[in-house]
């Protein structure tokens, strides 16, 4: 084979590894600092996050994350992926807000409540609007881990 073409497809392959999802853990996600911060709208504290460079450098881009399924909502309005099961997750344990994704999937995913998934999506960083997670999944696929 041709010199010049071996290294065209050795281009063309390094940049579709770029391309492809990244699998992180919750020992990624744990890459960042909370400061609590009075919230005018809502006249309480909240634990308002500083993101870490190395999650930082995940921003936009598509990754996956093993973990439970949680409904939170009850009626599927709601998502989440957790580090720890729905009884002791963030909202019900005391794990802290890291340990959660708010994940908006493509479709309606057919998980029940603490199923262990696997999720694939792009990864937002929310450091200001107390109404979402820390960490949101958008444009989400998921499927049952093995």
């Amino acid at each position: 084979m041709n010199k010049h073409l071996l290294f065209f497809f050795m281009l063309i392959f390094i940049g579709f590894s770029g391309l492809a999802q990244k699998q992180l853990t919750w020992t990624d996600f744990a890459d960042v600092n909370f400061q609590s911060q009075f919230n005018e709208k809502y006249g309480v504290h909240f634990l308002m996050p500083t993101f870490g460079e190395k999650i930082m450098s995940y921003k936009g881009k598509q990754v996956s994350i093993k973990g439970y399924f949680l409904d939170i909502s009850g009626s599927g309005d709601i998502f989440l992926i957790s580090q720890n099961p729905m009884a002791s997750c963030f909202f019900c344990g005391g794990s802290g807000p890291e340990t959660i994704i708010e994940v908006s999937f493509k479709e309606k995913p057919p998980f029940r409540t603490d199923q262990i998934v696997i999720v694939t999506g792009t990864l937002e960083l929310n450091a200001n609007d107390v109404d979402h997670c820390n960490y949101i999944l958008t444009e989400a696929t998921g499927r049952l881990a093995n």
